[in-house]
């Protein structure tokens, strides 16, 4: 593996979408127990789901820490590799490398991960393990890797159509926790060199109180070249409205990099999503203090599901939208098979679906 300082367009590289063809997905086994209620036992069965459907189509490498080791294997089937590295927690979206193509080849790039803010509002200290781990994983498929970990950024937060066109919130990549004494231009700049795209589509903000500082991948996702998922909400009480309208004018406002106007798909969002206080009480404290409370709202969002080369994993929270969702899903991936995950034992760690996995192009 080399560690390259050029910058990937440089090279001829690029982010390809999510929907082109995989080699294969990363996740990492769930451990952290002031994230994951009760031991992490419920989120296990949980991921374990999401890694075997994966598994069925594409492969499927599994970080399990050295004490997890044997409860990974025993839970996994043979189709899923499991290599021991250690984390501090299993948002593999953001901490997995981001992959670029030139079209035979992929490269990994490593960006700076401080839990998403450091210590102006990140979620917890300290993350070394996790800012270690796109490194690690890039000798592990033996690809080159770009650094840049002077650069804060996760893989939740960008999402393109593999065509020149990314989008992203403002409220997250323009966070004072980031990459503060960068202008949005130069942010800008930094996006387009590395991931190889032509045009940047800023969203204002993502999912009402998500704590990444509003990933895009919660609120908005591409399904092909020029269409997009939008979290949504016919509630004009809700918070969350007035975010989901700011997103969709942007979106209707706006063309791609090739010129062709955006199409806009609303997927309904399910009604909000609160812990419990038995929820509560199976975490443990962060430095003496709850990571939740009982009744905090929960940033659920069926736009966090993951494309993999033969099903979509689509989140479910029990609600009336759940299969909605699903067959708004199924109309626009018709050559794939939409799979609805109970996904609340998820939820409750932050993130979802797409927050625990990173494709790998194919190569």
């Amino acid at each position: 593996m080399k560690i390259l300082k050029t910058y990937p367009a440089d090279d001829g590289f690029y982010m390809p979408a999510e929907f082109s063809e995989h080699y294969g997905c990363i996740m990492i086994f769930p451990h952290r127990r002031d994230s994951w209620q009760y031991g992490a036992y419920a989120a296990r069965k949980a991921f374990c789901e999401v890694i075997e459907t994966i598994s069925l189509s594409e492969k499927v490498i599994v970080c399990a820490r050295y004490d997890d080791y044997d409860s990974a294997r025993f839970m996994l089937s043979d189709r899923v590799k499991i290599i021991e590295m250690e984390s501090d927690d299993s948002w593999a979206r953001d901490v997995a490398p981001t992959f670029v193509t030139n079209g035979n080849t992929i490269r990994g790039i490593d960006w700076g991960f401080n839990a998403w803010g450091g210590l102006v509002d990140g979620l917890y200290f300290p993350w070394d393990k996790d800012n270690k781990m796109a490194r690690k994983l890039c000798d592990v498929l033996d690809v080159d890797t770009y650094n840049f970990r002077d650069f804060i950024l996760e893989g939740g937060s960008i999402h393109t159509d593999g065509e020149g066109t990314l989008i992203t919130t403002e409220a997250c990549l323009l966070s004072k926790g980031r990459n503060p004494d960068m202008s949005k231009e130069e942010i800008e700049d930094m996006l387009k060199r590395t991931l190889g795209v032509k045009k940047i589509i800023w969203l204002k903000s993502g999912i009402y109180n998500d704590e990444t500082n509003e990933h895009i991948d919660n609120i908005c996702a591409f399904t092909s070249p020029s269409n997009v998922v939008l979290a949504w909400t016919e509630d004009q009480n809700d918070p969350q409205y007035k975010m989901s309208k700011s997103c969709l004018d942007i979106l209707e406002n706006s063309t791609d990099a090739k010129g062709r106007k955006i199409t806009v798909h609303k997927l309904p969002l399910p009604k909000p999503v609160m812990i419990t206080k038995e929820e509560c009480e199976g975490l443990d404290d962060m430095n003496g203090e709850p990571t939740r409370t009982p009744n905090e709202r929960l940033a659920a969002s069926y736009v966090n599901f993951y494309i993999s080369n033969g099903h979509i994993l689509c989140p479910q929270f029990g609600d009336e939208n759940d299969k909605k969702a699903v067959e708004i899903l199924q109309n626009l991936f018709p050559t794939r098979k939409v799979k609805g995950i109970y996904a609340r034992d998820i939820l409750i760690g932050g993130g979802n679906i797409h927050c625990i996995t990173q494709q790998i192009p194919k190569f």
